[in-house]
């Protein structure tokens, strides 16, 4: 982790709310040769410094602490960096120096760090987590404001509770409902199924409803944990065993399978899912669809398989939460569907 950076505080500001905002890197952090190109830069690559400079008004609104925690692109992602970032969010809020705590991150994994994080903070102080779909270097690069609406929302005190968050083109979500839906349009992320939980714009702020799920001090994972190897599986025609077989003599301790529709899964593949679930492997069923739920089908089908439904989860969240469980020590099927239907 590199030295904390804290940009001069305007005279009259000490009663300002105190922001920590970590810096992991991605495309709001990205720089391209030229202002018009958007798709081929290299991510992280500007300093959070840089990126709070780019941010007219922000001393307006809080008191700035800088950190930057990794300059990575967030496809490369990694159980270390969660780790790190977690116990530093963990850190930073127990004390009474930082109010909130922003987080600039790419765009791919955002929303899997952001469940982790709603599943392993400890504190019911904001944590806000905002990226961009254009690097820095853009003509018309969306970071800026979005970080100036992140670090609006983490100062307003209405975020104070609600778990993690999400701010992004003006919208506020919550970390267990928002998914990327476009690969480049600035309105990269929604809640596809629930809606966002609110909006923030020009200083304001808004909330509609409020997250009813268990999270952060409400809810019982630890993030210092050895990690469990979680991996996904999709269903599709014509689908083989082979990923399945793979995987299990690999070592495996749960598979989450992309099923078709309301979670599905071709019959060549649930033969050999519920083969390993008999074998003690845990199996979840989630959907490769964009929204909706997946239902728990009951002794006939998920109880007599060995399966766990994931709900409204779609596969990459359900496996943060089946690490998670696994982690914990929470193995037997009931127990874990009781987590899926908990977080």
């Amino acid at each position: 982790m590199n030295t904390p950076t804290s940009p001069q505080i305007a005279p009259g500001a000490q009663a300002l709310p105190r922001v920590a905002v970590l810096a992991t890197g991605g495309t709001i952090a990205g720089s391209a040769p030229d202002a018009a190109n958007t798709a081929g830069y290299q991510a992280g690559v500007i300093g959070v410094a840089q990126l709070l400079a780019a941010v007219p008004g922000l001393d307006a609104l809080a008191q700035i602490h800088a950190e930057q925690v990794a300059s990575v692109d967030s496809k490369d992602m990694s159980f270390a960096l969660w780790s790190a970032l977690v116990q530093r969010v963990n850190e930073l809020l127990a004390g009474d120096d930082i109010d909130a705590v922003v987080i600039t991150h790419g765009t791919d994994t955002l929303e899997e760090t952001a469940y982790f994080l709603h599943l392993t903070v400890k504190s019911r102080k904001p944590v806000i987590l905002t990226a961009a779909m254009r690097p820095a270097s853009a003509l018309s690069a969306d970071g800026p404001l979005n970080l100036l609406n992140a670090v609006a929302l983490a100062a307003s005190g209405q975020a104070a509770g609600q778990g993690v968050l999400v701010a992004f083109n003006n919208r506020i979500h919550c970390a267990r409902d928002v998914t990327k839906i476009s690969t480049y349009a600035v309105d990269a992320f929604q809640s596809p199924e629930i809606g966002a939980l609110g909006w923030v714009q020009d200083g304001r702020v808004e909330f509609q409803r409020r997250a009813l799920r268990p999270h952060t001090v409400d809810a019982s994972f630890n993030a210092d944990v050895q990690w469990p190897q979680v991996e996904i599986v999709t269903s599709y025609a014509g689908v083989s065993r082979i990923a399945v077989d793979a995987l299990v003599s690999a070592g495996v301790r749960g598979i989450v399978v992309a099923g078709t529709g309301n979670g599905s899964i071709h019959i060549t593949l649930q033969q050999a899912l519920a083969e390993v679930a008999a074998r003690g492997v845990a199996v979840v069923r989630a959907s490769r669809v964009g929204s909706g739920h997946v239902m728990h089908n009951g002794a006939a089908k998920d109880d007599a398989l060995g399966f766990v439904s994931a709900g409204t989860l779609n596969p990459y969240k359900a496996r943060v939460l089946l690490m998670l469980a696994l982690a914990a020590g929470t193995n037997e099927k009931a127990a874990l569907q009781r987590v899926f239907d908990t977080y």
